[in-house]
């Protein structure tokens, strides 16, 4: 180890200059990567509200924190290894996020309320003159369904599209038992400026 090395030595420690900025495995990974670098600050991230700012703090301080933290062979090996921590990071978030995405929106789009909706604009002959044949829905769907023993209720919207137009379709809907009925269904179709209310609040 050389003699200049001060990783590992605390709070009193003097970081080399060429270490200090932007961490984005501290960033990224915060808790795991908190762990990993004997930093357990990073453990605030489990505290509502104060995740959101901690992580931000660590991307900004995580440098300093790990070279005082723990001790490193030199600076280097201390660049290579967070570099790695990045890199993983990175991967995570790349997979993670799309999947965050994608299974929501997959189990909307499985749910009665969607399928009635959707089957109510496609039997419709004021949907079906607008848009064309076939008329199918988007892949992306946002919104939310909650229930609650046999009651529930849906606010969904989603793209539709037809042989002539596209659409975008806003539902609401109540379930009563097993059977969702639509209260309110509206397609915007901007390309013609109409809005069709296929089925109007009550």
């Amino acid at each position: 180890m050389q003699q200049d090395n001060t990783s590992g030595q605390g709070e009193t420690a003097v970081v080399p200059p060429e270490i200090r900025g932007w961490n984005w495995g501290a960033f990224l990974l915060n808790w795991i990567w908190g762990i990993g670098n004997n930093t357990y600050i990073a453990l605030l991230m489990f505290i509502p509200l104060v995740n959101i700012v901690m992580a931000f703090v660590l991307g900004a301080k995580g440098n300093e924190w790990a070279w005082r933290n723990r001790t490193w062979q030199d600076v280097t090996h201390f660049k290579s290894t967070q570099r790695k921590w990045a890199q993983w990071g990175l991967a995570i978030v790349v997979l993670l996020v799309p999947l965050c995405i994608a299974i929501p929106m997959t189990a909307m789009k499985q749910s009665d309320a969607f399928k009635e909706s959707l089957l109510h604009i496609q039997k419709s002959p004021e949907a079906i003159a607008q848009l064309g044949e076939p008329i199918k829905a988007g892949i992306f769907v946002t919104g939310n369904i909650s229930t609650s023993g046999p009651d529930g209720r849906a606010a969904l919207q989603y793209s539709v599209t037809g042989s002539k137009a596209e659409g975008t379709a806003s539902v609401y809907a109540f379930k009563m038992g097993t059977h969702w009925q639509i209260k309110q269904l509206v397609v915007d179709i901007p390309s013609n400026s109409k809005q069709l209310i296929l089925v109007a609040p009550k």
